[in-house]
């Protein structure tokens, strides 16, 4: 199993990122840019069509917490007025499960290609070599160029400022997809799954290799981008300011207001006469 994994999937990802690299005058860091902006854009349909079923999934919220309301001690009703909804609604709801697994071992093989590539030491140049292609412009680039701006991509960035780029990125993503919610705990669930994710990964990026932190950062951005042009703008991360709602006058206060404004009226006319 893990040779077929190697050969199909892992092998030709490492592989073509070095080369990737060469053809880029050794710079292992625009290397990872570039094959992490191409493996997005070959598997954006795959992105739009997840994008566009989670939000449809959304939609029906207000309508499943009505059926679960309904029909919560009845398991058996509520999965049939459950996918009764879905089939009027024209929804699978598998439609946001399945593209993620075909582009999970994608995403698996760029990560492991990425710390493959920045091999360190004897053994893991050693493991490396395992792996490379007989290409001239492979062997020949290893072992590769770590520097790229200010970091070393084999190590964690000193400065801290992957990490805050990775977490804030993955913040912005996931306010973009997330709906409000007006159930206490489901409104603190989801506010604290918000804020956990990104300092999750933003605690990763100062033990993981710098490059991997990159790729983490870029994939973030261009998930960004394809949520912005598909979901038709920032979704649910609002930067409005909201206004203040006016108050609700009582039955008391319009009748009031009713007779000030007849007795102003009315001296008006006097005044006029």
């Amino acid at each position: 199993m893990a040779e077929l994994w190697n050969s199909i999937i892992l092998d030709p990802i490492l592989n073509s990122l070095i080369a990737l690299s060469t053809m880029l005058a050794e710079n292992f860091g625009m290397a990872i840019i570039v094959l992490t902006v191409v493996v997005r854009l070959a598997l954006f349909p795959l992105t739009a069509r997840q994008t566009k079923s989670t939000k449809a999934m959304q939609s029906l919220q207000p309508k499943l917490q009505e059926l679960q309301k309904k029909y919560g001690r009845n398991q058996q009703k509520l999965q049939q007025e459950t996918m009764k909804l879905y089939k009027e609604a024209g929804i699978n709801p598998l439609g946001c499960i399945g593209p993620m697994l075909i582009q999970l071992p994608i995403w698996i093989a760029l990560y492991q290609s990425i710390i493959r590539a920045l091999a360190s030491t004897p053994e893991n140049l050693l493991d490396l070599s395992q792996h490379l292609y007989s290409w001239a412009v492979v062997t020949h680039a290893v072992p590769l160029n770590e520097q790229f701006l200010w970091l070393q991509l084999s190590k964690p960035d000193p400065y801290l400022i992957l990490a805050i780029l990775v977490g804030g990125t993955m913040w912005v993503q996931q306010k973009m997809v997330t709906a409000p919610t007006t159930d206490p705990k489901q409104k603190s669930m989801t506010q604290m799954t918000t804020m956990m994710m990104p300092l999750m990964f933003g605690m990763f990026t100062l033990s993981f290799p710098s490059g991997l932190a990159l790729y983490w950062c870029i994939s973030n951005v261009i998930g960004i981008v394809i949520q912005y042009l598909v979901g038709g703008g920032w979704g649910y991360l609002s930067f409005s300011v909201a206004k203040p709602v006016p108050a609700k006058k009582t039955p008391a206060a319009e009748q009031q207001s009713k007779v000030v404004k007849k007795a102003y009226e009315k001296k008006k006319g006097f005044l006029k006469k």
